[in-house]
């Protein structure tokens, strides 16, 4: 074959191949809050009790935060590509399963599967964009394309959930992912290039994929559980210690192994663990929006399914427009921890709004202002908060950083949804007790959450201006700048 032919082959190859990945980064995100407007019916349909009931997204939660940094070393050693398409599969046959699920343990089990699917393909895909296209201009351009995808996700999840569950049923937003799941399995194994793999003789660190795995496990499991047990019962402590043991295990055994999974001298990287501190009060503050924001608008505002996914297009559009440029040029001028303060300031005033809101406050211009201020704010803070975790890791040790800042990030969601899930259940309770009407109870709840997710991104806001740094010249790590944010946006995607 012609070079020239073979050339355009490659070209049109590439560039397939990044739609099959952002399907699979479609529903992956999907799934984070497809499932949330369907939750009443579901309860009703397969009679959870309430606590059980948040094992239909804690299932996800544990697995999908639990194995990812497994997920990312596995396409290091035998290679991308493979470790994508079993996540893929694993995700595909998992949707199947719930979509069919007529029982609580198989629903809350097939959950579990979709978290660690999604773990494995979604810890590989930046990796193989990053692969595909090493010229800047059109990394750039194929990183602009996912994450608008990534991005997007979320509010279409709660869209699609929403209208999906009113006009069939609940069992639907699991096997929508069925045709997207087979169509990007069958065109990444022909499209998708994969990488040499280390080899597992070369680094598989059986114990330490365990351990690690293990114990995040434990810890996501212990704070998942506690707005059940109490933050203070013995089934809470008992986990929360049996987590912390099993990681400080894991940090010795990795202390005194030549090729650990993680190399302990990467948490030494300056900016790695302070900006991953305050990112995480951060996300703990801003969840709010997709966890109580679900539940204020659909209980005391009284939106459906449909209208409360469309109330959040304005934070995701806002979130999309950010990422397409303003964010870089913002940096350039100010600097990454000016930009990332200014980000969280913007944040806490979307969250003060809210704080602010009552049963008979109409969605334009109050919430309509919050919702957009928040993903102002978000976009804002996010990319320069990376790029000074990231700016002093060795390039060697890149991808296990970005691990470390996502399962950081992970666990500061789970934290979230466990805090404010029982701040806002314990004053509704007080205050039906005192007299107030379910209405006024409820919103007197979500109010209460809104205001410790306010305090949370005010405590990241001086925690930032006293421990951030600005990565300096000789500190940063030569990889190009679209992929820091592209990494970034994709975690806000999460998030969002």
């Amino acid at each position: 074959m012609p070079s020239s032919i073979r050339g355009f082959v490659h070209e049109r190859r590439r560039w397939v191949a990044l739609i099959v990945v952002c399907f699979a980064m479609l529903m992956n995100t999907l799934d984070q809050t497809i499932v949330n407007v369907a939750l009443p019916t579901i309860q009703r349909d397969l009679h959870f009790t309430q606590a059980s009931l948040a094992w239909v997204i804690d299932a996800y939660l544990i697995t999908f935060a639990g194995a990812l940094l497994l997920a990312g070393r596995l396409g290091d050693l035998i290679g991308r590509k493979r470790v994508f398409l079993v996540g893929v599969a694993l995700f595909t046959v998992a949707s199947a399963a719930c979509g069919a699920a007529d029982t609580q343990a198989l629903l809350i089990g097939a959950r579990f599967a979709q978290g660690l699917g999604a773990a494995l393909s979604s810890s590989v895909i930046l990796a193989i964009i990053v692969a595909d296209f090493p010229v800047p201009p059109e990394r750039a351009k194929a990183m602009s394309s996912y994450i608008l995808v990534a991005i997007g996700g979320g509010s279409l999840g709660l869209l699609v959930g929403g209208y999906v569950t009113q006009a069939l049923n609940w069992h639907w937003i699991f096997f929508i992912n069925l045709p997207i799941g087979i169509a990007t399995f069958v065109l990444g194994t022909f499209l998708i290039d994969e990488n040499a793999g280390l080899g597992i003789r070369a680094g598989l660190d059986v114990g330490g994929a365990l351990l690690s795995t293990g114990g995040m496990m434990l810890a996501v499991y212990a704070i998942v559980t506690s707005t059940q047990y109490g933050w203070r019962s013995s089934h809470t402590l008992g986990f929360g210690v049996g987590a912390v043991v099993v990681l400080a295990v894991f940090v010795l055994l990795e202390s005194r192994l030549r090729h650990p999974m993680m190399p302990l001298g990467v948490m030494r990287s300056p900016g790695l663990l302070t900006s991953s501190l305050v990112r995480g009060l951060m996300v703990i503050g801003m969840y709010s929006t997709f966890f109580i924001g679900v539940l204020y608008f659909q209980h005391v505002l009284q939106f459906d399914p449909v209208l409360t996914g469309l109330a959040f297009l304005p934070q995701t559009l806002m979130v999309a427009v950010m990422s397409s440029g303003p964010i870089a040029r913002i940096m350039k001028r100010f600097g990454p921890k000016l930009t990332a303060l200014g980000g969280l300031v913007v944040v806490a005033a979307g969250l003060a709004l809210f704080v602010n809101c009552d049963p008979n406050t109409a969605y334009f211009p109050q919430i309509f202002a919050a919702v957009l201020l928040i993903g102002f704010g978000a976009a804002t803070a996010f990319t320069p908060l990376l790029t000074i975790a990231v700016a002093a890791v060795p390039p060697k040790e890149a991808g296990i950083g970005s691990g470390i800042v996502n399962v950081s990030q992970q666990v500061a969601a789970v934290l979230s949804v466990a805090i404010l899930g029982a701040v806002s259940t314990s004053h509704t309770a007080s205050l039906l007790a005192s007299g107030s009407s379910a209405i006024h109870a409820l919103d007197g709840g979500y109010r209460l959450a809104f205001l410790v997710a306010l305090v949370s991104v005010l405590a990241a806001i001086v925690l930032g201006s006293v421990v951030l740094r600005q990565p300096g010249a000789s500190t940063r790590v030569p990889v190009p700048n679209d992929l820091f944010q592209a990494e970034s946006e994709t975690m806000i995607a999460e998030v969002l």
